[in-house]
């Protein structure tokens, strides 16, 4: 199925298609202005165009280019606009565009195709014939019902994002052993994507505005004003969410750090365990490494076993609970001025 066509918005009736873009600029000479839209055309499909209805060669470039940014270049006899289209779907943003040429008696919509190799102005002509009425006015009509369906895409696609990066706040701070910080670094990329967007379309919204664009008739202008708007309200809604997504970043980190914190701290319980367990036995050790291996003789010889055997065992317990009892009051004691400085 083709998604190129060719109109003539008449002052009266519906559009009449034609074959060829030759035959609905003659046909709209006299009688409303020709509707020329492409869907993902070749180069050649667009380089007619610069004969026909006098577009510069340039611009024509930038419609094949899917790496510019928004703007807006006036011509003698044209004006050149460069929009975005967002679409956000399972995770992945999109950012498509959409190339427009306006003039006096034409008007030229240029779609790109998504990921799924659809032009996004896909049901562009429906919208068209439900909104026939405000079309015929002129081109600046047609142009602000493309950029209305523009603006529409674009509100459904930050909703989209808003949503989960709700979800993944509310991930966070539920599980954030699985929490993976790739995701925040993924909004993150989105949002300075959209960021990008939408600076620069603001600006060309400003300009048309400011009537600095003579295609745009005085009536339109108050339609433009409303687009305006909107974009300046996501324009701020992407720099709130950038706020969130860095605060999420620092609560990941600030929980990461304490995860860390808690098990330095399990860490250190247990080699000052460990350590007063092997301070209590070094002397014990010590003891009974002078006594002797042999437990019949020990100090005192063999005759006396049965006595000294015994008080040299009594000793060693008396001496290792002396030494835990002097430990934990050392220990307590340094651990006393620390607890009045916290209070």
């Amino acid at each position: 199925m083709s998604h190129t066509f060719f109109c003539q918005i008449c002052n009266n009736g519906p559009p009449k298609r034609f074959e060829t873009a030759v035959s609905a600029v003659e046909a709209a000479v006299g009688n409303g202005y020709a509707w020329l839209h492409y869907g993902g055309p070749s180069r050649k499909e667009l380089s007619g165009l610069v004969e026909l209805l006098g577009l510069h060669s340039l611009s024509i470039e930038d419609c094949l280019d899917d790496n510019q940014v928004p703007k807006i270049e006036d011509f003698p006899d044209n004006t050149f606009i460069l929009f975005n289209i967002f679409e956000y779907n399972r995770g992945i943003l999109e950012v498509g565009e959409i190339n427009m040429f306006i003039g006096d008696k034409f008007f030229v919509s240029i779609s790109h195709l998504d990921s799924m190799q659809r032009p996004y102005l896909d049901d562009i002509q429906r919208i068209v014939e439900k909104n026939i009425e405000g079309v015929r006015q002129g081109p600046s009509h047609l142009m602000y019902l493309i950029l209305d369906y523009i603006v529409d895409h674009k509100f459904v696609a930050i909703e989209a994002i808003e949503d989960e990066l709700d979800d993944v706040e509310g991930l966070l701070i539920a599980e954030p052993a699985s929490f993976k910080p790739a995701e925040l670094i993924r909004f993150r990329r989105y949002l300075l994507r959209l960021r990008k967007s939408l600076f620069h379309e603001r600006e060309i919204l400003n300009k048309i505005c400011r009537k600095d664009c003579r295609f745009i008739s005085e009536q339109s202008i108050y339609h433009y004003r409303d687009i305006y708007d909107h974009l300046v309200r996501f324009y701020e809604l992407t720099e709130s969410y950038r706020d969130i997504v860095t605060g999420l970043m620092e609560m990941y980190l600030s929980m990461l750090n304490n995860e860390m914190a808690r098990a330095a701290n399990e860490t250190n319980m247990t080699v000052r365990r460990l350590t007063l367990i092997t301070t209590i036995f070094m002397p014990l050790t010590l003891l009974a490494g002078i006594g002797g291996m042999s437990e019949w003789s020990m100090i005192t010889g063999p005759d006396n076993w049965r006595v000294s055997y015994p008080a040299f065992m009594l000793g060693m317990v008396f001496l290792g609970l002396a030494s835990y009892y002097f430990l934990s009051r050392l220990d307590r004691k340094r651990a006393g001025p620390k607890r009045i400085r916290h209070r």
